[in-house]
């Protein structure tokens, strides 16, 4: 810097300095103000858009696509340049040098000027650092789309299911009656009512103490409940459930079904209004069929599906859809009979009835309550509708 440029700086300086501005009230109220409207943006981002649910952290689920924060997706995606041993390039090397340069920037770039216009080369290669960011950024993105979607693809072509994520206290409850009446209504019924055990290789006979009782939900915490169903109790024939010791359920899967069993059978808990509502035997009117997508759905998944399900001892009867309920198993041109109650299976089975090879009395341990049996045969009567608007179009109409 010459003489010259020095001598038109210091009057610069000099001319800003008379001028002057105050830290109070000025720069004191610039400040306030960008704090404010960044609190603002945190406030809209937390309201509308808001953090992505995921389900607890499991150490046994290998299918977890494991990514860094948007703001270091950049370095990340970086990291498939250098793959394998060459990866400490990526995380060390290169983002040492980029810090490094920096802090050297002061003593490498000495010019006086500062207009954009005559920094070509200081700000080109921000502009490029920028864009590869950028650019590195979108890339990641992309990429965990395409891998979710594959992964996605999979769990349909493999039959398997996603897990199970609830963020509200009924949520929570409802989730767990539903992997409460997949994995364990078989052995301990589907109100807990527990019983002699049918149909259940390694527990089959077995007499199981109801968990439904004072003498379960208040001595046992919840700790004990999720340890119960993630370890088992391999002496008594239980399986652990929990994916890191074999099974098939996540951490917070576990604590669903402690969660359901704790609201549903301790006294000392008040069930939350949506979850008893949502729990209600609709009440059918005279001459109303009932649909499978409305009534009969929840009901199959909470007596039935625990036992017809893929992989169980149950003559290839599944019950997990509409068309399996409909067309599936052994004897698939009996088990349901639209429009016949008499020699439909189904309904032959729940009135308690043996029919041998084809199966016994369902559930097993303890006939359904009257008004499901009521729900069940009004439906089978009716022609075992999908739909709630294929049912009215079979209800009989009010005399």
């Amino acid at each position: 810097m010459n003489e010259e440029q020095k001598h038109q700086y210091h009057e610069k300086y000099k001319i800003k300095k008379e001028k002057g501005e105050k830290f109070w009230p000025d720069e004191i109220f610039k400040d306030l103000l960008i704090c404010f409207a960044l609190f603002i943006l945190l406030v809209g981002l937390a309201s509308f858009v808001g953090v992505a649910n995921e389900p607890k952290a499991d150490p046994a689920d290998s299918s977890y696509i494991p990514r860094p924060e948007w703001y270091f997706l950049f370095l990340f995606q970086m990291l498939k340049f250098f793959p394998g041993q060459l990866e400490w390039v990526g995380t060390a090397i290169i983002p040492g040098i980029a810090v490094g340069a920096l802090f050297l920037l002061p003593f490498l770039d000495k010019s006086p000027a500062r207009h954009f216009s005559k920094r070509l080369v200081g700000n080109g290669v921000m502009a490029l650092v920028i864009i590869g960011i950028v650019w590195l950024t979108i890339w990641a993105e992309v990429d965990t789309r395409i891998q979710l979607a594959a992964q996605a693809a999979q769990l349909a072509e493999g039959g398997g299911t996603e897990a199970v994520i609830a963020t509200t206290l009924p949520d929570q409850i409802l989730a767990g009656q539903d992997l409460y009446s997949v994995h364990c209504t078989e052995c301990h019924g589907a109100e807990g009512e527990g019983g002699e055990v049918k149909g259940v290789e390694g527990m089959e006979g077995k007499i199981l103490p109801p968990l439904n009782s004072v003498d379960v939900m208040y001595p046992f915490t919840d700790d004990t409940l999720k340890n119960v169903v993630s370890y088992g109790q391999p002496d008594q024939g239980m399986p652990p459930f929990a994916k890191q010791y074999g099974g098939a359920l996540g951490p917070g899967e576990v604590e669903y079904i402690a969660t359901f069993m704790r609201y549903t059978w301790d006294d000392r808990s008040e069930i939350p209004a949506e979850v008893a509502s949502a729990n209600a035997i609709p009440a059918l009117a005279e001459g109303e069929v009932p649909s499978y997508e409305v009534h009969m759905a929840p009901l199959i998944k909470r007596y039935c599906q625990s036992c017809h399900r893929a992989g169980k001892k149950n003559n290839n009867y599944l019950m997990d859809t509409y068309e399996n309920v409909m067309k599936s198993g052994d004897n698939a041109d009996k088990n349901i009979i639209p429009g016949d109650i008499i020699n439909s299976h189904l309904i032959k089975q729940i009135n308690r009835e043996d029919l041998g090879d084809a199966g016994g009395p369902m559930p097993p341990t303890k006939a359904l309550k009257p008004e499901i049996m009521d729900i069940f045969t009004r439906w089978v009567a009716g022609g075992a509708p999908k739909t709630a608007a294929d049912a009215a179009a079979a209800a009989v109409p009010a005399p």
